[in-house]
């Protein structure tokens, strides 16, 4: 039986870049000497440097998180969007509703992993 998910794991390039980032659009951030974790309740992003971990990426594909979307839900889409721009973050896209049911802008971190911010589309 399945208990929970845990976290995600992903490799980063430079783990102050990344913790930095991740404090600034306003997560808490928890560093180590070996990585950096982001916690959600229960849920986990973990970052590790990837120069320095022992597990290698088989498919050498560039760039990271191709494909990766990791979806976090905000209060208000509109107002953390302006609040992301008045911090000088930029994204990828603006905020956009979409036909299934939400409405969502794109930031790319550091590394290019996507950070899809979103609220519920209410009819």
């Amino acid at each position: 039986m399945i208990k929970r998910i845990h976290s995600t794991l992903f490799y980063a390039n430079d783990l102050n870049e990344t913790a930095d980032f991740y404090k600034q659009i306003g997560f808490n951030v928890e560093r180590s000497d070996d990585g950096v974790r982001i916690k959600f309740d229960n849920f986990r992003l973990a970052f590790i440097d990837e120069n320095k971990t022992p597990i290698q990426n088989e498919s050498g594909l560039k760039p990271k998180g191709l494909g990766i979307f990791t979806y976090v839900e905000v209060e208000n889409v509109d107002d953390y969007y302006k609040s992301l721009l008045e911090k000088g973050i930029e994204t990828s896209s603006e905020p956009n509703d979409w036909p299934w049911g939400k409405r969502e802008f794109v930031v790319k971190d550091p590394d290019g992993y996507k950070l899809v911010f979103f609220q519920n589309i209410k009819e």
